[in-house]
């Protein structure tokens, strides 16, 4: 295609892209009111709070509507992400040969996936043991006011890194795709790895909750590990795709090229 009619192209799958984080946005948003979300965030404070009825503050009127909103952004990107990934992939595909296609595709929802299940640990296990932390350092000289943006904030900023630390083998996969490292490589720097995700672990989980600082290395660690195994692969069919090559290239026995 020339060049300006993939500048259409573009333009176009950047337009039904943002059409449909809106829909899914407006649809979030309906869900987020009338199923009361926002109560899924507040209940880890009011658990390490022991305070069934604790209710956080805000400091203006329209500060209510701005935090559905932006819970109900968050939830449109999460429900539009398979359109989203596919005008991606559709732009991206043309350039791409078969064996890219092939590993690209499947490790896009993957990453949602991992993403899903990084912000599930951050909710059910690290999200309590640092709000109990915090706690900790009340005093009877300290009266606290949670105010719902800044505590949301720190929240789901909490939950948007642990998602995001997950996504460590989608990375590994493209950059093995792309040729930047090799399972030769990434097997060499295993105790490096090791180390790096046990000061990532700690730094998650203040105090001294040493048992969860372990039993978060360990996702942390097989994730690693998984990432080994898709590179692994990705290398596999490449020197599958080569040998292939090589053998198309090769004459058979009985041309005139062997005699």
């Amino acid at each position: 295609m020339p060049f300006l009619d993939h500048l259409e192209e573009l333009r176009w799958r950047i337009l039904w892209a943002m059409l449909a984080l809106v829909i899914c946005s407006i649809i979030a948003f309906a869900l987020v009111y009338y199923f009361n979300v926002l109560e899924l965030l507040v209940m880890p404070i009011r658990d390490a709070y022991e305070d069934p009825d604790l209710k956080l503050i805000f400091l203006s009127p329209a500060d209510p509507f701005f935090v559905t909103l932006r819970l109900a952004i968050y939830g449109g990107i999460i429900l539009s992400f398979p359109i989203l990934v596919y005008q991606v992939w559709s732009f991206l595909a043309p350039a791409l040969d078969k064996e890219e296609r092939r590993a690209i595709v499947p490790s896009l929802y993957l990453g949602l996936v991992l993403f899903i299940g990084g912000v599930a640990l951050a909710y059910f296990a690290a999200l309590p043991v640092t709000l109990e932390f915090f706690k900790a350092f009340l005093s009877s000289s300290l009266e606290g006011s949670l105010e719902i943006n800044a505590t949301l904030g720190f929240i789901v900023k909490m939950l948007i890194a642990f998602g995001a630390v997950f996504e460590l083998p989608i990375v590994i996969l493209a950059l093995s795709v792309m040729g930047l490292v090799t399972p030769t490589f990434l097997r060499s720097k295993r105790r490096h790895a090791v180390v790096g995700i046990t000061i990532l672990a700690s730094f998650i989980t203040p105090g001294d909750a040493i048992t969860l600082t372990i039993m978060m290395m360990f996702p942390l660690v097989l994730l690693y590990e998984f990432g080994i195994f898709l590179s692994a692969g990705v290398y596999r069919r490449k020197a599958k795709a080569e040998k292939a090559y090589e053998a198309s290239l090769t004459p058979p026995d009985g041309s005139v090229e062997k005699q």
